[in-house]
């Protein structure tokens, strides 16, 4: 590539700092735009959980080469860096509420297995003995090791900095249309570029011309809402990353608003708890309502967590596809040729965020990897949801 701007990434979030240190470090020149300060819209509203998930095969390959480049990343960076982002190798419980739950640990365990991702089953016994929070009574745990916590924010910082080392400008402005290779500002500038990437989220399609948006009719973006709860710092009061068998349940349902158990130690000794998923959100306005029936569901796994002291609560919004698939690569218009979509990662665009970049970078430089192909999340793909 030899333009003057090869590639403009829309959106300064995780997903697209990593999209355009990827393209960066290429040596591509590269464009990042946010009219946001980044990393300080969905990225900063999430947990900073890296972990593999067990919904399709395509969700398992793409957060599983996300957890991997997103662990060797954090072990590249100086210690100073380091000490922001947070990274703590908490691990990941897996808990079973009863029987039925445990066996359902234990279809996990295989399917993990068949992956090569590291498991251990746990009964209620040492279950308890690795996390002493958890309440009697309940069945046992999958322990998923190599599954770890980072804050996400300052990861975004890394890897914007790493993406300038590399050539890359990062611009405060605020993009109003894309059209194919052109990028028009609300200031009245306009950019052209080989390649655009739309990483913008939750405002993602809002901001494509009308034939792109024509393109992606058969793409349904639904938008939801979720809170979170911080405490005050209590050190050794949880040591892993905590989450009920029944989340993935929870968060892909259909339901107007539905709670699931969640919490995360932060390594400031603070406990971050979730979480909620809810539609029809008209505002990041915290729901009193639904945050008591978080709180309640957190009781029957940790009956500690009542007595600890909340300091602040908060609501975000991530957008969904009805496969539970992120949006990656090009879409099927006739002027749109070289525009990618990184969007609609739901919950998973932090774990996913390197990982989404290694397909557009595959994709861009045709360098396909056999192992882990682009297909499944193309957005031209045919959707087959169940939420």
């Amino acid at each position: 590539m030899t333009r003057a701007s090869d590639v403009i990434v829309v959106g300064a979030g995780l997903v697209g700092a990593a999209c355009g240190r990827e393209f960066a470090r290429r040596g591509c020149n590269v464009r990042i735009l946010d009219g946001e300060p980044p990393g300080n819209h969905t990225t900063a509203a999430g947990m900073g959980h890296i972990v593999v998930m067990d919904d399709s095969d395509a969700q398992m390959r793409l957060t599983l080469q996300g957890r991997a480049l997103l662990h060797a990343f954090v072990d590249s960076v100086p210690p100073t860096v380091a000490e922001r982002i947070e990274a703590d190798p908490t691990g990941t419980l897996w808990i079973a509420e009863d029987d039925g739950g445990y066996e359902a640990a234990r279809s996990k365990q295989t399917y993990y297995s068949d992956f090569g991702v590291a498991s251990e089953l746990l009964d209620e016994d040492a279950m308890r003995e690795a996390e002493p929070c958890l309440a009697r009574g309940l069945a046992g745990a999958l322990r998923v090791p190599d599954d770890f916590v980072i804050y996400a924010p300052a990861v975004v910082e890394a890897m914007l900095d790493d993406a300038r080392a590399h050539g890359a400008r990062v611009e405060s402005a605020c993009v109003r249309r894309i059209r194919g290779r052109t990028v028009e500002l609300e200031d009245g500038r306009t950019l052209d570029a080989a390649w655009v990437i739309d990483a913008a989220g939750e405002a993602a399609f809002d901001i494509l011309d009308a034939e792109a948006r024509a393109a992606l009719k058969h793409v349904r973006l639904r938008r939801r809402k979720g809170q979170l709860v911080i405490t005050d710092r209590y050190p050794g009061f949880a040591r892993h990353q905590l989450v009920e068998l029944g989340y993935l349940a929870s968060a892909h349902g259909d339901d107007r608003a539905s709670v699931a158990f969640n919490l995360q130690p932060r390594a400031t000794g603070q406990m971050l708890l979730g979480s909620s998923r809810e539609f029809e959100a008209a505002d990041a306005t915290v729901d009193a309502s639904l945050l008591r029936r978080m709180i309640e569901r957190a009781t029957r796994f940790v009956p500690g967590i009542g007595e600890l002291a909340a300091l602040r609560a908060w609501a975000g919004f991530r957008v969904a596809t009805d496969d539970h698939l992120p949006l990656v690569g090009p879409i099927d218009a006739p002027h749109s040729r070289g525009l990618l979509l990184a969007c609609g990662h739901e919950g998973l665009g932090i774990t996913t965020s390197l990982s989404t970049a290694k397909l557009l970078v595959d994709h861009v430089f045709d360098c396909a990897d056999a192992d882990f192909p682009i297909d499944p999340y193309l957005p031209t793909r045919s959707m087959h949801g169940t939420g």
